[in-house]
């Protein structure tokens, strides 16, 4: 399938999916959220969507029914954050979040800083009281990260998880250390990356469009931090990633002068064998 027609198969199934909204009088309204609705949807993107279900109707909504509607399902199950998750006949993977109307769209507004919607009007696929609409219009404006506090508590969260890593590598817990670093460790460093080089419009997934949002020499600096999981190579990469954090740590109090526990990062330092 060529890129144009995948992601005219996305634009179908958004069609569909609104279309199929109207006619269920269960839905009060329907949400999308994700690539698509900040214009990065491509040939491997999925749908994400919350559905409204109005509170007297949720014990009796089926979702995957209502979702297979939209095309023949391979996967659908409930995963671990309680959200309806689907693989369609295409191989289009589906996350829809059935929400009961009353208190969800309450809290649309408290996703503040936490998801971005620039066209609200457009995301918003079914609105029957004009509540969802209001409250996604307050989500068109993203709002960056507060740097100094921001800062502030990724280089401590940063040394805190580096001491642990250091602490897992004595021990012997190769697996364990690899794991700490790529899915702990890496996002808080990508973060206080995007931070300093004003580059936060990935903030939640901070490793999407990496290619493309910074520069190389940070690039070169986050692929120096992976490694295979065996003992040498993970050894190499927490140095690599401590002196990266460190480093990064050294910008941002050059720039809004936060704390840094000097002593403790030296001690850090000591105990993964990296004297600098």
């Amino acid at each position: 399938m060529s890129v144009h027609s995948a992601r005219s198969a996305l634009d179908d199934r958004i069609a569909r999916l609104r279309q199929l909204a109207h006619a269920d009088n269960r839905l009060e309204g329907v949400l999308l959220y994700g690539s698509w609705t900040v214009g990065e949807a491509d040939a491997h993107s999925d749908i994400e969507a919350y559905l409204y279900i109005q509170d007297d109707h949720l014990a009796d909504f089926d979702g995957p029914g209502f979702i297979a509607q939209l095309a023949p399902l391979k996967l659908s199950y409930t995963n671990m954050y309680g959200i309806l998750a689907v693989v369609f006949d295409d191989l289009m993977r589906g996350e829809f979040h059935l929400t009961p109307a009353g208190p969800g769209i309450d809290e649309v507004p408290t996703w503040q800083g936490m998801v971005h919607l620039p066209r609200p009007d457009d995301a918003v696929l079914l609105d029957r009281t004009g509540r969802l609409t209001q409250a996604a219009r307050q989500l068109a404006t993203f709002q960056p990260p507060e740097p100094v506090t921001t800062a502030q508590q990724l280089t401590d969260e940063l040394t805190n998880w580096t001491l642990m890593l250091a602490h897992v590598l004595a021990r012997g817990e190769t697996a364990r250390a690899h794991a700490l670093l790529h899915t702990v460790i890496a996002p808080q460093q990508l973060q206080l990356c995007r931070l300093l080089r004003n580059s936060t419009a990935h903030w939640l997934t901070p490793s999407r469009a990496l290619e493309q949002d910074l520069p190389d020499t940070d690039r070169h600096r986050y692929a120096s931090t992976t490694a295979t999981a065996h003992d040498q190579d993970v050894r190499t990469a927490a140095r690599n990633s401590w002196r990266w954090s460190r480093d990064l740590a050294a910008e941002a109090a050059d720039r809004w002068t936060i704390h840094l526990p000097h002593e403790l990062h030296e001690q850090i330092s000591s105990r993964l064998n990296d004297p600098r």
